[in-house]
């Protein structure tokens, strides 16, 4: 039984799933689309309308040009870049086509329509394009706009200063709120894994330590079946070869096991620590325990079932194996600590009882009298291990038992665990 938890303790440990963190709800992936959409059904008829005069261009040219610079707007949610190329095409030769037109009223060489359509498509860029792409952009606007400007200074109305400004406006601020948005998804993620990485490793050397723990239990033992088993043949005169060969096979194995065990757990004791060398604690320990957790403030009660042959000289608390005497001192320390840092003041109630071939321990505290805070440790230098209700799982899971933990009506809280003997 022993052997098996301390192989179980070693196992690799299972990763808990990961918690996700909440995020923004993100907008509808239909919404920027249905902008483009809204956009080209707004600029197209009124760019073939705006260049569609006898004193501009032609029908058949106007209806070229207003598609070709209106038209592929309806696809800049998805190819911003692509319908890049084809805009600033079309709008160069729609300017190049109005400088030998007779009008003079329409804003050259980028008519208000050409400016607007052009803006949302450096929004479109801005958002979804990183900052190499954008300054290819705002360049490229920039060059085409000033040779057209120089090439008939007399026509231009200053649209080409004006595009070239806003261009970069638009451009700076859409490429500013994606950074952002990009670093607030990194951090969120970032968090996600911190989070499960600590919850891993709190697992981990919760595990660690108790497969510790348990290698000394199980050590021990093991250690006095080899000894009675190597000094059988010098305590029992007149063994038969037979049995002398028998228990020099239990020896043999026993130091087998001891030493497969102690090369599998042997990696959890690290070179800082050198591994525990005190006494492990068992139900003996409990009594001094709940003095610590009074002098720390609580008023806790300890009760503990009647044993056979009570009497002046009988231990205040049942026998039961080390491993699960470690496990209950290790549930109720950490169900206590609880108590302090959470509901100081509280009034608590430790209970020991034994139902058949199980030991089952209560920890009950009411509502705090006062708010919660930090409070002092349960016991001084006291080797707790501060991971609340993951370690009392694992130590529980162990040793096979079972583990309830809830709120109570009142305010308080119950810890119960059912350890099997």
């Amino acid at each position: 039984m022993e052997q098996q938890q301390a192989r179980d303790a070693g196992a690799t440990a299972a990763v808990p799933p990961r918690r996700r963190m909440p995020r923004p709800v993100p907008l509808p992936r239909l919404l920027p689309h249905a902008l483009a959409f809204a956009a080209t059904a707004a600029l197209l008829p009124v760019t073939i309308i705006v260049l569609d005069r006898p004193d501009r261009l032609d029908g058949g040219l106007a209806g070229l040009l207003g598609i070709l610079q209106a038209g592929p707007l309806l696809f800049a949610a998805a190819r911003p870049r692509q319908v890049w190329y084809v805009v600033l095409a079309a709008d160069t030769a729609t300017a190049l086509a109005l400088l030998a037109a007779d009008d003079r009223t329409l804003s050259w060489p980028w008519p208000p329509m050409t400016v607007v359509g052009y803006l949302l498509l450096c929004a479109a860029l801005s958002l979804t394009e990183n900052r190499r792409t954008l300054i290819t952009v705002f360049a490229a606007t920039a060059a085409v706009s000033l040779v057209l400007g120089l090439l008939a200074p007399e026509r231009s109305s200053g649209s080409h200063v004006v595009l070239t400004v806003l261009a970069g406006v638009v451009l700076t601020l859409g490429g500013s709120l994606r950074a952002l948005m990009l670093t607030r998804r990194r951090l969120a993620e970032q968090e996600t894994i911190s989070e499960s990485e600590r919850a891993r490793r709190t697992l981990l050397e919760e595990r660690a330590r108790i497969a510790r723990e348990l290698h000394d239990v199980v050590a021990h033992h093991m250690s006095v079946i080899t000894v009675q088993a190597d000094s059988a043949p010098y305590r029992l005169a007149g063994l038969p070869p037979e049995a002398r060969e028998e228990f020099a096979a239990i020896a043999a194995s026993a130091r087998h096991s001891l030493g497969e065990m102690r090369r599998l757990l042997g990696v959890l004791r690290s070179e800082q620590n050198g591994g525990e060398r005190t006494p492990q604690p068992g139900l003996a320990d409990l009594p001094g325990l709940v003095d610590a957790t009074r002098r720390a403030g609580i008023p806790t009660e300890l009760r503990l079932p009647a044993v056979a042959g009570e009497g002046p000289e009988a231990p205040p608390v049942p026998a039961v194996p080390q491993a699960v005497g470690l496990s209950a001192y290790r549930i109720v320390q950490e169900a206590l600590a609880n108590v302090v840092r959470h509901a100081p003041g509280a009034p608590t109630t430790v209970t020991l009882g034994i139902e058949g071939d199980a030991l089952d321990v209560t920890v009950r505290n009411g509502p705090s009298p006062g708010p919660a805070s930090g409070g002092p440790a349960v016991e001084a230098g006291a080797a707790g291990t501060g991971h609340g209700l993951v370690g009392m799982r694992e130590r529980v899971r162990l040793v096979g038992g079972t583990l309830e933990t809830g709120p109570l009506p009142d305010g308080g809280f119950r810890v119960t665990a059912t350890l099997p003997l």
